[in-house]
């Protein structure tokens, strides 16, 4: 057994592994982390942050001369975090017990810390420079989940790595206490990356990649954590969170461009080739586009407002130009007018219907009062709510 042993303020790196029930692999895991800090002449300590285990895996820490954290809420990230937050290093590396992790490859993410990177992700998949091993990972992940999620974190939120789920990574305690992490479960590591690449920009925040080999999963007493299919819903949730722009901004737009379009289309009476006709219909679904339009994306207003509010995530530029532009004076005034016309066109077909007696009418003319007149009031009712509801997110607090 190898002992790491070092005052606290000497203390430059902190092994977190998070643990439940990891008697198979959890001794040559540590092991390995011990040697490769002997070897590297690095000054640290082991941490397991123990979640409930009952095989000995605590028994299997303390023999080995690691710290055990216990940590009772359960959930990965709630695990972390306490192993975390008890890290006495400038520089901290978790990595999964199961022995699929090579604690070896320490020195390299270790170097890229000292070089100035505020996170280091280490990179299982060949895009990054990663090898697989045989059986090393399940087939849906290997060609669909982990791809097609790290490809999408790549392009939502400018993350410099080409493998989010990617479980060994170091960065510095200064930069993980920046982060004000929230999630307790699977999601702890993508929060990490998107908070990350979020940060680059507004706080100079420096992130690196190293390619690792990722080994079978040593585990013979119990299947692997991950569940496929619930896990990967839980993080593409999470990402559509994060991203109200995808979410609701574009989907929003999108839905309120058909809805002008056949809003016009159906008001000019446009056929083609005297086959498909554009009537009274088309302006109805157009209108009701545009309301589903329009509160997607106010929805994404609220959500953006609400995240950085929160210190979710950083403060936006294009945003605080928006509000500058549309205050709360202003989006009153607005939604002033559109319930001014809406109103009036309302009473114009009130009108038309008074002048027949409060008899039957010519609806094809007299609907398009109506259907303009009701969208015009509801959208400038939502936009009077949602000013004044924007402002409530908006206030500062502690």
């Amino acid at each position: 057994m190898i002992k790491i042993m070092s005052d606290e303020k000497d203390m430059e790196l902190s092994v977190v592994m998070p643990c439940l029930n990891e008697s198979d692999t959890l001794e040559i895991c540590i092991q390995k982390a011990q040697k490769a800090m002997k070897d590297a002449s690095i000054i640290g300590d082991i941490i397991v942050a123990d979640n409930g285990s009952t095989d000995g895996s605590i028994e299997i820490a303390e023999r080995n001369g690691a710290r055990v954290i216990h940590v009772k809420e359960k959930g990965y990230g709630n695990a972390l975090m306490g192993g975390i937050e008890s890290a006495n290093g400038k520089f901290v590396i978790m990595g999964d017990a199961d022995d699929s992790y090579d604690f070896l490859e320490i020195p390299r993410f270790v170097e890229k810390l000292r070089e100035g990177f505020d996170l280091v992700q280490g990179c299982r998949l060949p895009s990054g420079g990663g090898t697989v091993l045989p059986n090393a990972m399940p087939f849906l992940h290997r060609w669909w989940g982990n791809p097609m999620f790290s490809q999408m974190v790549r392009l939502w939120f400018k993350a410099p790595i080409h493998d989010v789920y990617c479980g060994l990574r170091g960065f510095t305690k200064e930069h993980y206490l920046s982060l004000n992490q929230r999630c307790t479960g699977m999601e702890f590591a993508t929060e990490m990356i998107i908070k990350s690449s979020l940060y680059c920009k507004t706080n100079g925040i420096k992130i690196a990649e190293v390619p690792i080999t990722l080994h079978p999963d040593g585990r013979k007493s119990h299947a692997p954590h991950l569940k496929t299919f619930r896990d990967g819903w839980r993080t593409l949730r999470f990402f559509l969170m994060y991203s109200p722009r995808w979410l609701f901004l574009l989907p929003g737009f999108l839905l309120i461009l058909l809805g002008i379009l056949g809003y016009i289309a159906g008001l000019l009476g446009f056929s083609i080739n005297n086959e498909v006709t554009f009537g009274l219909h088309t302006v109805l679904f157009g209108s009701l586009a545009i309301l589903c339009g329009y509160q997607s994306v106010l929805f994404a207003v609220f959500t953006k407002t609400f995240a950085i509010g929160e210190g979710l995530m950083p403060e936006d530029r294009k945003l605080n130009k928006f509000f500058e532009v549309i205050n709360l004076e202003r989006g009153l005034i607005i939604s002033a007018i559109m319930l001014l016309v809406g109103f009036l066109f309302l009473v114009i077909s009130i009108n038309e219907w008074r002048e027949v007696k409060f008899g039957d009418l010519d609806y094809s003319h007299t609907m398009r009062y109506v259907i303009t007149g009701a969208t015009l009031v509801a959208l400038g009712f939502q936009t009077l709510l949602s000013g004044f509801f924007v402002s409530i997110l908006g206030m500062k607090r502690k």
